[in-house]
């Protein structure tokens, strides 16, 4: 998994060596959850980032049960606790959540209309291969589907593979 609750202690010479081993961010906290399509996402604060880089991420991509758990004990909390009394008459429509539906969720990845800085990693953990793309002018970034980021700026895809492309010669091609 690429992305983790616990802090990953390998230098950069043991991740050399290892090879072909993703890029792992580090969770500091959970900040929310919501269902998405049927799919459980958590909002994340991640170790070493800004609040602006803050990333909602699906349940399965996560390997941090911890955090996980504590953030769903403190929202267990929250909601035992008493309502207050509403003064309504009970003639009046009962009040529901449309509320979060009113405000528009913002755009995400490619429909933010910025143009992609970087790559910071991968991952195909949710059974289709993501980029985190860093944008321009902005410090929030987001996952990207690769096939749409090959179409749409194929360099910086290729600038993300450059810089982990590493040669290796055989002994047979060293004895020519």
């Amino acid at each position: 998994m690429w992305i983790s609750g616990k802090q990953n202690t390998k230098s950069k010479k043991d991740t050399q060596e290892t090879q072909e081993e993703p890029e792992e961010f580090v969770v500091e906290k959970v900040l929310d959850q919501r269902v998405v399509n049927g799919k459980v996402e958590f909002y994340l604060k991640w170790k070493g980032f800004t609040d602006a880089d803050n990333t909602w991420e699906p349940e399965e991509n996560l390997d941090c049960p911890e955090l996980i758990s504590a953030f769903l004990e403190a929202q267990k909390n929250v909601k035992e606790k008493p309502a207050p009394v509403k003064r309504k008459a009970s003639t009046e429509e009962p009040e529901t959540e449309p509320k979060k539906k009113d405000v528009a969720e913002k755009p995400r990845g490619f429909a933010r209309n910025l143009e992609p800085e970087r790559i910071i990693g991968a991952t195909d953990s949710s059974g289709e291969l993501m980029f985190l793309m860093k944008w321009k002018d902005s410090d929030e970034a987001d996952l990207v589907p690769a096939r749409e980021a090959n179409t749409r700026c194929p360099q910086v895809v290729i600038s993300f593979y450059e810089e982990r492309l590493t040669w290796h010669s055989c002994p047979e091609d060293e004895a020519q």
